[in-house]
C-alpha cells in the first residue's frame, strides 16, 4: 500500500514539475528583421532551419536562418500584446 501511494505521488509530482517548465523565445528573421514571438520551437527537417507558431499571428513559420533568444514570460507576455493591439 505504501509503495503503491509513493509511485502515485512520485508519478503526480513528475507531471507537474515537467508541465510547469514553459520556455518561451523571441524568434528574428534577420534577413527581413521581423521578430516572432513562441514558447515552442521544432528543427524543421535539420540543416539549421527552425519551425514554430508565431503566438501574436497563429501562423505556423519555418525559417531558414533565424537567431533564438529566450526570453522571461513578463517580456512574452507584453511584446504579444503589443503586437496584438490595434494600430492606429
Amino acid at each position: 500500500m505504501r509503495k503503491e501511494l509513493l509511485a502515485v505521488v512520485s508519478l503526480f509530482g513528475l507531471t507537474v514539475l515537467v508541465s510547469g517548465c514553459t520556455n518561451y523565445y523571441l524568434v528574428t528573421d534577420p534577413a527581413s528583421g521581423k521578430s516572432y514571438y513562441t514558447n515552442e520551437i521544432d528543427n524543421a527537417g535539420g540543416a539549421g532551419a527552425v519551425r514554430f507558431k508565431d503566438e501574436t499571428s497563429g501562423s505556423v513559420v519555418t525559417l531558414q536562418s533565424s537567431e533564438v533568444k529566450e526570453i522571461s514570460s513578463k517580456e512574452f507576455d507584453a511584446a504579444v500584446k503589443a503586437q496584438a493591439a490595434p494600430k492606429k
